[in-house]
């Protein structure tokens, strides 16, 4: 399997988060602090390497005897003692043909193993409030509380990216792009009454496509509940199976209202579709030459070869600038956003610079915890990585510009963050137009123990000029409120009322008048209130959105 880091997406969890937030019960993270960790590791000696951390495999005997592992603070013993030990273990073969390697164990081994591997992998380890294994009653509940309680000096929670799904669900989604529903990818501008869901985009040849939910289609009705108002229960309940959670093969019939104010009644059945991470490429003629542009929503395997595709088209038509649509991208594969910054800056640019640099906790200063490799700056990847068609260690086309406007939002993340920070590192003028992305510059590798894959916080990015510091993201110059890392550019709204791709869309608008004056829009562009974001959405007390976890991921896999 190729190397690469990924900042996970839209799965068909979003739909827990969804309906947890439409019946009003998602509560922000509090916590006490505490510290609970042990000494720290000893220096490599000379220039052998310390073993690599074992993510995984059988383990060892580890259950302490009839009463299971004793849990004694600040006492550690390696994760690997108590690895694929399971409550209810796996049997047959795995997504790459091999045998599981879960063995029979407990529901306390399996929280003994998150408590070493947190303490181990954890970026702030040091951090974490040692809690006895055996007082939880699940392994998610458990994992809950492996993280730093810290906040940020915005007041804003210090690690907001520690979550979980089931390690299927994320081998389809990020290998094929594969997830449920229908095929909309929904925007909720307001959680409570009255709300406003709508369509952001489509995935082609799905039933949102085919009946005609384009962005900016409003959402009246679904099965006859109002969603605009509901206020019971079960209506709620109703009003997010049916939107947010479909099962694959059930019907729901959804009252919309079209962006042009017309009124239409849809019957889509769902199922398993794959996304088309990479859309609407074209290309807009200006005063100062042709300018390309593309919609990425997604760093997943399928976008390596859609990417190249598009990049081609747009050198062989010879454009001069290019706007990349970042907006709705919150994250994924890192080797695929170090390929598209190599093939916006070109082989010139980059030669000798680092894409990337990664720093995990202080237990690790020289060596890659789990790899066992040493820490060196990670170059631009000039060639495919066998994520697609193309045969790994094929030379990717290049663009050699030496400006990148991007469109941004705040569900644009971690890996497209990465894209933004890496070229900023080698003095890639970036022009941001859009409003504060997510801010986040850490990443993880994956790690399944069980059937669950865990994502805990294991590194920071910080790209050739030793520059990651961005945890309140970047913002256009004139952003107001939390505002982060300021870039040359324009604050513009999100505008429901045109296509993706369409050169009177408001951000699209921006960007390329931005390019002919070097100015911004005189008045407030865009619609929509807030910070909207894909999937489930919730506002804390300062108005600032949050959004779970898996729709922004930047995750190496070893």
């Amino acid at each position: 399997m190729p190397e690469a880091r990924r900042l996970c997406h839209e799965v068909p969890l979003v739909a827990v988060l969804a309906s947890l937030l439409l019946a009003g019960l998602l509560a922000g993270c509090g916590g006490g602090g505490g510290g609970g960790g042990s000494a720290l590791a000893p220096a490599p000696v000379a220039n052998d390497p310390p073993p690599a951390v074992s993510l995984g495999g059988s383990g060892g005997p580890g259950d302490g005897g009839a009463a299971g592992p004793q849990w004694v603070a600040g006492q550690f013993e390696p994760a690997a003692t108590f690895a694929a030990q399971c409550e209810s273990p796996r049997s047959g073969l795995d997504a790459e043909a091999r045998p599981f390697p879960d063995q029979s164990g407990s529901l306390l081994l399996e929280n003994h193993w998150l408590r070493s591997f947190s303490h181990e992998l954890y970026l702030w380890f040091d951090e974490i409030l040692d809690q006895d294994p055996a007082l939880f009653s699940s392994t998610e509940a458990y994992f809950e509380g492996l993280k730093t309680p810290e906040l940020l000096p915005t007041g804003r929670p210090k690690d907001n990216f520690h979550f979980s799904i089931p390690t299927e669900d994320w081998q389809q989604q990020s290998q094929s792009g594969v997830s449920a529903g229908y095929g909309a990818r929904w925007v909720i501008l307001s959680s409570s009454p009255p709300r406003d869901v709508v369509v952001a985009f489509n995935e082609p040849n799905t039933p949102a496509s085919d009946n005609g939910l384009i962005r900016g289609t409003r959402v009246l009705e679904v099965d006859g509940i109002d969603v605009v108002n509901a206020s019971s229960a079960a209506d709620i309940a109703v009003i997010n199976a049916a939107i947010f959670r479909p099962t694959q093969g059930s019907s729901h019939t959804f009252t919309l209202v079209l962006p042009d104010a017309l009124q239409t009644i849809v019957t889509m059945t769902a199922g398993n579709f794959a996304s088309a991470p990479v859309q609407n490429v074209t290309r807009f003629a200006s005063a100062v030459g042709d300018v390309g542009y593309l919609t990425f929503n997604d760093h997943i395997g399928p976008s390596e070869q859609q990417l190249i595709d598009a990049i081609t088209t747009l050198r062989d038509q010879g454009i001069a600038e290019l706007v990349l649509d970042l907006r709705y991208n919150g994250g994924g594969f890192l080797t695929i956003a170090s390929q598209l910054a190599y093939m916006i800056a070109g082989s010139q640019a980059t030669a000798g610079r680092a894409f990337e640099t990664m720093r995990f906790n202080s237990q690790h200063p020289t060596w890659n915890p789990v790899t066992g490799e040493r820490l060196e700056p990670i170059a631009f990847r000039s060639t495919t990585a066998g994520f697609s068609a193309s045969p790994a260690g094929q030379p990717l086309p290049q663009l050699g510009l030496d400006r990148l406007l991007v469109l941004t939002g705040a569900n644009t993340c971690s890996a497209s963050e990465t894209i933004v920070n890496s070229l900023r590192g080698i003095d890639l003028e970036v022009i941001q137009i859009g409003a504060r992305t997510c801010g986040k510059p850490y990443g993880t590798y994956p790690t399944d123990n069980c059937g669950t894959t865990w994502f805990t916080t294991m590194f920071q990015g910080v790209n050739e000029q030793g520059f990651g510091d961005y945890p309140d993201g970047f913002s256009p110059q004139g952003s107001t409120g939390i505002v982060g890392v300021t870039l040359p550019g324009c604050p513009v709204g999100d505008d429901f009322s045109r296509a993706l791709g369409d050169p009177q869309e408001a951000r699209l608008a921006a960007a390329l008048g931005y390019l002919e004056t070097g100015g911004c829009p005189s008045a407030p562009a865009g619609v929509g209130p807030g910070r909207p974001r894909l999937g489930a959405e919730i506002e804390d007390g300062e108005g600032e959105m949050v959004v779970p976890e898996w729709l922004r991921n930047r995750i190496l896999l070893p």
